[in-house]
């Protein structure tokens, strides 16, 4: 759990290696949740709290991060993006890049990261320090690009490393651990990377989540923000390449790893 103001942040884990978000504003008594993958650990952690959910915002369409939002929605208006509108769940608010949108009291700022799907958003409290990225930038990884290439997940990257660092990166799954052992493989000399390394197998031999991590963080270890590094594109022996294809070539290798 982290804290800001007005901004309690809890992570709740879901399905075998999914997370579920709340923002909770103790001052207003609203309650946000970012995607639903499951619905019982959500009421537990809401019940826990006598919390009531006052909005649930969707990244994307895959089941995993839908999946609860139906039986969860009663009193609480669903937002999602407009590109996608025709395959989530019935939405509220239909959201795009550049809306702005408040949230559990948050200054909510809505970004396009297609990639991973076409019509995936990610949602930035400036205020809060937090950015619900789901399944477009990741701890130490991004993903799959089931939808969109690899030029549209690059740009999406981009936009989200532009961020403040400290900016707490609030992911869709628990894959640190395997994404660590990729990063490890293309960039085995990054001492950040190695003492990163360290503390994700501490967290999780303890049972604890490895999610949110900083911007910061990723931004020294996690190989799909760096692309455009020519310290990177030594090591990969891609000097003269362009970034688009350094992250192509990184994403191919990670889906063969």
């Amino acid at each position: 759990m982290a804290n800001a103001p007005s901004a309690e942040l809890v992570v709740v884990p879901c399905l075998a290696d999914n997370y579920a978000f709340l923002v909770h504003n103790d001052a207003t008594g609203e309650t946000a949740l970012i995607d639903a993958p499951e619905e019982g650990p959500i009421r537990e952690a809401l019940r826990k709290r006598g919390w009531t959910l006052s909005d649930i915002l969707i990244t994307h369409h895959h089941h995993d991060h839908i999946g609860a939002v139906d039986a969860l929605r009663p009193g609480a208006r669903v937002i999602g993006a407009k590109a996608d509108a025709h395959r989530l769940p019935p939405l509220d608010l239909q959201v795009a890049e550049g809306d702005t949108i408040t949230v559990s009291g948050q200054t909510t700022h809505v970004i396009d990261v297609s990639g991973h799907t076409i019509g995936h958003v990610a949602f930035h409290m400036p205020d809060a320090g937090y950015a619900f990225t789901a399944d477009s930038l990741m701890a130490l990884g991004c993903g799959r690009l089931f939808e969109g290439n690899a030029a549209q997940m690059w740009q999406s990257l981009k936009k989200l490393r532009a961020l403040p660092e400290d900016t707490q990166i609030c992911s869709g799954h628990e894959y640190t651990a395997a994404n660590a052992r990729f990063a490890l493989s293309v960039d085995a000399d990054n001492p950040k990377l190695i003492s990163r390394i360290e503390g994700i197998t501490q967290a999780r031999a303890d049972g604890q989540p490895t999610i949110p991590s900083t911007l910061r963080e990723e931004m020294l270890t996690n190989p799909f923000l760096r692309a455009d590094d020519p310290a990177f594109k030594g090591v990969l022996g891609m000097a003269d390449a362009s970034d688009e294809d350094v992250f192509a070539h990184v994403r191919a290798a990670k889906d063969k790893f």
